[in-house]
């Protein structure tokens, strides 16, 4: 098998392939067949509720499960008060979805940020995309440079073309519009993956030396040679990983000495701000370099490789909070955003795990599950196409969290009530949907107490909008 195809199947697991767990979901309409009646102002007989709660993991929830308005990102967040709540004074929230490319996934996010942003104070949005991806939308953000179709067009091919929906189209002009109202405090854009070096980052670089240690110029300019993206990321990507692996490490070690040669120059006086940049900006470009130094061939190098793009996904989340102090929503999959890895023979530590680690209980982790619904994954074909699941089975997370009272709701899984709590802890399966469909990860056990802070949970979601 060619270098450049098991790399990018094995970059399309993570993007998606991986679990879940429970999400947002749209207002009143009927429970699913058994569920509790899904009135959140009907009496209740106190020693009934006791003793139903006694009896069912789903009962329990119940009682402690605030439901959803709605899905839909505009109109009163006032539902959303016990979130605000929950979250607390944690740092990065980390947000996932069950799907890759399902409506409601996406636009519980946004309903999500616009309320964090509004109410919490919230000023930065992460993503699972390149860090050069992220200077070219957060520049759109800041100050309006270039056209925002024209940047989802060029940035999110390949594995990230999930992410060139209608949806985030709507989120990034919601913080455009934002930022036009609020200049001296505005919501800004990250892109936290190494998948791809653009140009950007070369020539912030280059920038940089130029002004403050020009001596530096021509050396870096002989370590990057021929890495300076020409073409569009497809292309550049796959004429990368055609290289032989030899040549790949040797390109690594180059940009090794490069970010070598910033970190022995470090910035001084009114100098630290660009330099702490331009390192990062460096830093982005090592970053791919390594990822694609990774003998992907070998079966046993894989999962070393995996847990090194989740450490740099998180590496990159945590220097931003640190370097700007926003407080940061990071959009990602479950499998991602879990405390604890759903897949530990090929994802041995992910990227929630990675930000627990550095900010301790700074960090938030929110899965999103549904009971049934479509979205959009690759099939065997290579193409986009739009799949669905029926009704969740029984012993499923998602067949008791569906049986909750309400349609749509969260919880927080730290308070629970006991019957609850034995369930949570407990190992069940639970629909894990990504890039690929079918995958290898479709139905993995987890254990819900130990992976995730908050549960929201949907109903029923449908496939996302992807743009033309």
């Amino acid at each position: 098998m060619k270098t450049h195809a098991v790399l990018l199947t094995a970059l399309l697991v993570p993007l998606g392939a991986t679990l879940a767990v429970a999400p947002a979901a749209c207002a009143a309409t009927p429970s699913a067949p058994g569920a509790v009646p899904a009135s959140s102002t009907a009496p209740v007989d106190p020693g009934a509720a006791s003793s139903a709660a006694f009896r069912s993991p789903e009962a329990a929830l119940g009682q402690v499960a605030h439901p959803l308005r709605t899905t839909e990102p505009r109109g009163s967040l006032t539902d959303l008060r016990p979130f605000g709540r929950m979250v607390g004074d944690a740092r990065v929230v980390g947000l996932g979805e069950a799907t890759h490319s399902s409506h409601e996934f996406f636009t519980v996010k946004h309903r999500v940020l616009r309320y964090l942003v509004e109410e919490k104070g919230f000023r930065a949005f992460a993503l699972e995309a390149p860090w050069s991806t992220g200077l070219r939308l957060d520049a759109y953000l800041l100050r309006g440079e270039g056209n925002l179709r024209q940047i989802m067009d060029e940035e999110f091919r390949g594995t990230y073309q999930f992410w060139n929906n209608a949806e985030y189209r709507d989120l990034l002009q919601w913080m455009r519009a934002y930022n036009v109202k609020h200049p001296e405090d505005p919501v800004r854009f990250v892109g936290d993956d190494n998948g791809f070096a653009g140009a950007e980052l070369y020539d912030k670089v280059s920038a940089y030396a130029a002004v403050a240690h020009p001596e530096l110029t021509s050396r870096l300019s002989e370590l990057y040679r021929g890495l300076r993206p020409t073409t569009d990321p497809d292309t550049y990507v796959n004429e990368y990983l055609a290289k032989p692996l030899a040549e790949r490490k040797q390109l690594a070690e180059r940009t090794g000495r490069a970010m070598d040669l910033l970190k022995q120059r470090p910035g001084k006086g009114a100098d630290v701000d660009a330099y702490a940049w331009a390192l990062q900006h460096a830093t982005a470009i090592h970053q791919m370099t390594t990822l694609y130094a990774f003998d992907w061939d070998d079966p046993q190098a894989v999962p070393d490789a995996m847990r090194y793009r989740d450490r740099v996904m998180a590496e990159n989340v945590a220097w931003w909070q640190r370097q700007t102090g926003d407080r940061i929503v990071l959009g990602a999959h479950n499998s991602h955003v879990a405390l604890r890895t759903y897949a530990p023979s090929s994802h041995p530590q992910v990227q929630g795990e990675f930000l627990h680690e550095q900010l301790g209980r700074g960090y938030l982790s929110i899965g999103l599950t549904f009971d049934r619904g479509s979205f959009n994954a690759l099939g065997q074909d290579g193409s986009v196409h739009r799949s669905a699941v029926g009704p969740a089975a029984p012993g499923t997370a998602e067949h008791t969290l569906d049986r909750v009272r309400y349609r749509d709701f969260l919880i927080d899984l730290r308070d629970t009530p006991a019957a609850a709590r034995a369930w949570l802890a407990a190992p069940h399966t639970v629909k894990n949907i990504g890039a690929t469909y079918p995958g290898i990860a479709d139905a993995p056990q987890i254990r819900l107490a130990e992976t995730h802070d908050i549960v929201i949970h949907l109903h029923q979601v449908e496939a996302a909008h992807m743009l033309p």
